[in-house]
């Protein structure tokens, strides 16, 4: 499978804003509960400092993406924060390791120094290995800092790295 990374339109919407609802539905990585509609998701996506989706030089299809913002503001506004969604049925591709590869590269570009995950959830095992090969730094764990859809607290942990 051959992919390009290319910034968010609004003629991706329909595919993002699916994939992005499927891991939303999943209820074990984002802290959002409700899914998007269209309208919302493309108004949520040109409101980050960058969006991009994964999209197969074949058919055009959307595999995944990323948003990619500020952590903070003022005195941090140089830490990045981004998330990351790839399609159900083509996880374990190396689409999201290219999708973060792409993202670091952006987010430098952007300015920022730092990029930053807040609660990466720690049942989340292939981002924590694909996080901790490219390099960012483990912070600590924090106890039940994220509440599982059937209700049940997992613990959460922040990463960094710097750009």
């Amino acid at each position: 499978m051959s992919y390009e990374i290319v910034e968010f339109n609004e003629k991706f919407a329909d595919s993002a804003v699916g994939i992005w609802n499927q891991v939303v539905g999943q209820g074990n990585a984002f802290p959002q509960e409700e899914p998007m509609t269209i309208p919302q998701g493309i108004e949520f996506f040109k409101s980050q400092s960058f969006t991009a989706v994964a999209l197969d030089n074949e058919s055009n299809e959307v595999l995944g993406l990323y948003i990619l913002h500020p952590n903070n503001v003022g005195r941090c506004g140089h830490i990045s924060n981004a998330s990351y969604a790839v399609d159900i049925s083509k996880r374990g591709a190396g689409i999201g390791e290219a999708l973060v590869r792409h993202c670091m590269k952006k987010a430098k570009q952007l300015g920022f120094k730092i990029l930053q995950f807040n609660a990466v959830v720690k049942s989340n095992t292939p981002a924590i290995k694909l996080y901790e090969k490219l390099g960012f730094i483990k912070l600590g764990t924090i106890k039940g800092g994220f509440r599982l859809k059937d209700g049940k607290f997992e613990d959460i942990i922040p990463f960094y790295i710097n750009l």
